[in-house]
Formats: C-alpha cells, structure tokens, sequence
C-alpha cells in the first residue's frame, strides 16, 4: 500500500533513515522542505495535490487551508498531539472532510528530564554565569511543584524523588496512585504560594498563569518551563522576574517567541536547544511518525 503523493511540509526533525522509508511510501517524488512557510497561502500551495503531509508543530494547518485542499486524505503530525484544542492542525475541520490527522506522544520525555534538572543543578551551584543563592545548595528537601503530571511530569517527580525533594502536583485531574508514592496534590494557590521550583508540564500555548498567580508565587523562586509556548501572561512574568531573586528556566521550545526580549535578564537562563530533542528522541519521533503511517496504509 502506497499514497500517491507525501509532501514534508517543513523542517519535521526526521532521520535521514526513516525519511528514506517514507519516501518508499509515495507512488510520486517525496516532496520535503527544510523551512517554514510564512503564510497560510504558502502552507496551501506547499500541500498542492498531496494526499499525504508531515507537518512539525510549527506550522498551522488551518479550517481554511484543510476546506481548500483537494486531495488530502492524512496529515502526520510530527509532534506531541495531547489534545485537538491545543494542535496546530484544525483536527475537527479535518474530521469533517474524512481527513485523518495523527500524532505521536512519548518521545522526547527523557531528554526534557535531563535537560531541566541539569539547568537547576547548575543554577543551584553557580556553575555557569548565575546562582540561586549567595552559597551553592543542593537539590534535596527543596519543594517541587509540577503543573500537569502527565508523562513527562511524572518522570520529573520521580526523579525529583530521587534527589531527596518535596514533590507536590497540580493538574485537571488527581493522580490518587502517584499520591500512594510520596508525590502530594495541592491546589495551584497553594502550589504557587509554596514551592521553591515550578515546573510547568501543559499542552502547547496553554496559559495557565496570571498576575494573579505569580503575586501568590513564593518569593526567591524559581519557574521552569519546557512546555510548547509560555503557560503565563507575558506581562504577569515580566513583573514578577524583575525581582532578581527569582530565576526562570526555558528551553527553545519553552521560551516561544520571547527569547530575544527575555534575554535581556540575567536571571533568566535560556537555551536555543530543545529539551527534549537529542539524537535518541529524534529517532523515536521518526520510528512513530512512520509506524503512523503504516498503520492508517494497512487499514484504510
């Protein structure tokens, strides 16, 4: 079983394996692109006659462009999808025209653990340019908070476990079997007001935190975020990372569009690399974008 036409509608962080598999997928020319189109008229004309597309998380795949679209039968997301009102594709315009969008979960988790515990540890010690406290400290019998203990939330409990930290979670739902193991639920008031560390764990661009909230926020802390896009209102960030003891943590995907503004604050630590995105990541990502592939081939 083949699509007739699979176009890579920008940069999807595919191996050079696995997209030679793919190619075998198409009865015409793999179509790929490196960049990201600018507009929607440039994703539309990008999609062309395709019946199959790549998208990474970066590019919107809109009602209007999937209305459009004349061929188009599978969209592969080559990201997270953790639910349909926080995806960069109209998953219910694409119901409605038979089209079917999948997505994959799971595979950037243990390089995102890493990546935040390794900025505290050198944050907590003064290792690169800034310290938390006057003198180096450690990890243990600090007070973690985690918004969202998903998958990757509860990793970094339970590592935060392992160093000797105090683990408390807010999320939409109790987690009553993670309590059973020393990770406490408080509710996002007290989660604030209480931790040394927050660590945020949403869907991509969900804004979570107000003016509100970061006045509850305990002084002297620290906010770490490598969710898709910031969960807070920027000016609400702003007000409270103005007080230079407080720290916030952000990798590429973390930091969104404001990297060039927040970089203007010494304490705020920046990374232009994506937590989660290390070569065993991007291999994942690539062996469950194909095997999405070849399941909808097999049962369409």
């Amino acid at each position: 079983m083949q699509f007739e036409k699979i176009t890579i509608l920008d940069n999807c962080g595919l191996t050079k394996e696995i997209t030679d598999q793919i190619a075998k997928l198409s009865k015409a020319k793999l179509t790929i692109y490196n960049d990201y189109p600018e507009t929607d008229s440039e994703t539309f004309a990008r999609i062309g006659d395709s019946d199959c597309v790549l998208v990474s998380w970066q590019t919107k795949i809109t009602a209007e462009i999937i209305v459009k679209t004349s061929q188009l039968k599978y969209v592969g997301m080559c990201c997270s999808l953790y639910d349909e009102a926080s995806a960069n594709v109209n998953i219910m315009a694409a119901r409605e025209k038979g089209i079917q969008v999948k997505g994959v979960k799971d595979y950037g988790d243990e390089g995102a653990v890493e990546f935040i515990f390794a900025q505290l540890i050198f944050l907590l010690k003064g290792l690169l340019r800034v310290r938390w406290k006057d003198e180096p400290v450690e990890l243990k019998n600090k007070s973690l908070g985690i918004i969202g203990l998903g998958t990757l939330g509860l990793m970094v409990a339970q590592t935060a476990l392992h160093f000797g930290m105090q683990v408390f979670y807010f999320g939409r739902s109790r987690k009553y079997e993670q309590e059973k193991n020393g990770i406490t639920y408080l509710p996002l008031d007290e989660l604030m007001a209480s931790c040394d560390i927050i660590s945020t764990h949403l869907p991509k661009n969900t804004v979570l935190l107000s003016e509100r909230e970061f006045k509850l926020k305990k002084p002297d802390s620290i906010l770490v975020n490598t969710s898709l896009g910031v969960p807070f209102e920027k000016e609400a960030f702003l007000n409270w990372i103005a007080d230079q003891k407080n720290f916030a943590i952000f990798d590429a995907d973390g930091v969104g569009y404001f990297a060039h503004e927040f970089a203007a604050h010494d304490n705020i630590i920046l990374s232009d690399q994506f937590g989660g995105f290390t070569l065993e990541a991007k291999q994942r990502l690539s062996e469950k974008v194909l095997a999405n592939m070849i399941d909808y081939l097999n049962n369409k």
